[in-house]
């Protein structure tokens, strides 16, 4: 290659051109200078079909099913996410001089802050108390999915950290070409967290509630680390569904039925209706993930006389299982903990998968065998001094944070400390 030349960029339609001329941006934040060593392009995509799915998938593999190709084009093509529902796709690909996808980042213009589980309400408030717009706001996530996963994505044998800085500075850009107030990246991998941080975005901590299997043989064996008492109690609330003559079935996504997803849709918009949420998905979007990913879903029924009355669907991809959307036809002692927790588990360890994540938030999950985890955002925010009260309050929220994973590690329904 030949020697390096530091360029700016600019915005042509949906493509981002490469030029020698400077441009003046945000004071609130100056973009780093962008040195290629090789001609390059972005573009912006507003429909992710635009990609092919093979070129996308091989970017980061298909280990995480939420990155996938075929997650996001079910997501849009069923009217999920849509500018409609305040989700205006605005991805990123990077290509090379050869026009192979190199780099990729999927990012949303957004009109409301609902379906992230990163809460930046208070954020928003403060900015209409000030006379001042939050939105739009642009998002570097997967909608309505809360968990961890590269947000910038680049092809094996190309600079990582060269193909994130392109990727990280042209969504700053592509924010302030929007007159968008702030740039969101959310459930980023730690590292990522940092190397967003070093470009000056403010890093971010929450956590969750992860299981992890440590090389246990059987369920027994599972509850054999834990105390006498988180262990019976465990015990007690599998005995509650089996007397009841409860059973459990699991449908593989290849053999899920039109019924299979109607029974689950009903199971998932009856949890809604109860906690007066929104229904963000819809029927298609589920039917179609299980026409284009079968091998990665799966439906866990629950089965009383013959009758399904409960349902939860699963998520399979690498060593990870993701559980999601339970819901039931009426109230069953223990079946929450039964179809989203035990069950569950028991798969993971007869499977050989490492790892379990059950959704957001949940407490009562720390009983029951799953430890806190941290999860990681970087923000970047356009106003210079709401930028400085935003970085001072995280501040005090990742001081918190810590504190407050140290203190449930303390109440860890295991006799010893259990590896992450």
């Amino acid at each position: 290659m030949g020697q390096s030349q530091c360029f700016a960029k600019g915005f042509k339609g949906n493509n981002l051109r490469i030029s020698g001329k400077s441009r003046a941006f945000s004071p609130a934040f100056a973009l780093p200078a962008l040195c290629y060593t090789q001609p390059m392009n972005l573009r912006i995509i507003d429909d992710i079909t635009q990609l092919a799915a093979a070129d996308w998938n091989a970017l980061e593999g298909t280990d995480n099913p939420f990155l996938r190709h075929e997650f996001l084009a079910a997501l849009e093509q069923s009217g999920c996410v849509s500018p409609n529902h305040g989700w205006q796709p605005r991805h990123l690909a990077l290509y090379d001089d050869h026009q192979s996808l190199i780099g990729a980042a999927p990012l949303f213009l957004k009109s409301h802050s609902w379906g992230e589980y990163i809460f930046d309400w208070a954020w928003a408030n403060a900015y209409m108390r000030a006379g001042l717009d939050y939105y739009p706001k642009l998002t570097g996530a997967i909608p309505f999915t809360p968990a961890t996963g590269n947000r910038l994505l680049v092809l094996a044998g190309h600079d990582q950290s060269w193909v994130r800085e392109q990727l990280s500075a042209a969504a700053i850009e592509l924010a302030t070409l929007h007159n968008a107030s702030s740039l969101h990246w959310l459930f980023t991998t730690e590292e990522e967290k940092h190397q967003l941080a070093g470009h000056g975005l403010l890093p971010r901590s929450s956590f969750q509630f992860h299981w992890s299997n440590n090389d246990y043989t059987c369920f027994d064996d599972f509850l054999s680390g834990m105390t006498s008492r988180k262990r019976k109690k465990v015990r007690r609330e599998r005995r509650y569904v089996s007397d009841a003559g409860i059973e459990m079935h699991r449908v593989p996504g290849e053999a899920c039925t039109t019924a299979d997803w109607d029974r689950f849709y009903r199971f998932y918009r009856r949890t809604i209706m109860i906690h007066g949420a929104s229904a963000y998905l819809n029927r298609e979007f589920f039917e179609q993930l299980g026409a284009t990913m079968p091998g990665n879903v799966h439906l866990l029924f629950a089965r009383d006389q013959g009758n399904t009355v409960a349902g939860a669907l699963f998520l399979e991809g690498g060593d990870t299982l993701y559980g999601r959307y339970w819901g039931s036809d009426d109230d069953y002692h223990s079946l929450h903990f039964e179809t989203c927790y035990y069950s569950p588990i028991e798969y993971c360890i007869n499977t050989g998968l490492r790892r379990f994540e059950a959704g957001a938030q949940g407490r009562h999950k720390l009983a029951r065998g799953f430890l806190p985890s941290p999860t990681h955002s970087a923000h970047w925010v356009r106003e210079p001094q709401f930028r400085q009260a935003i970085a001072d309050y995280l501040k005090y929220e990742s001081q918190g944070v810590s504190e407050e994973i140290s203190e449930l590690g303390q109440d860890s329904p295991f006799r010893h400390q259990q590896p992450g």
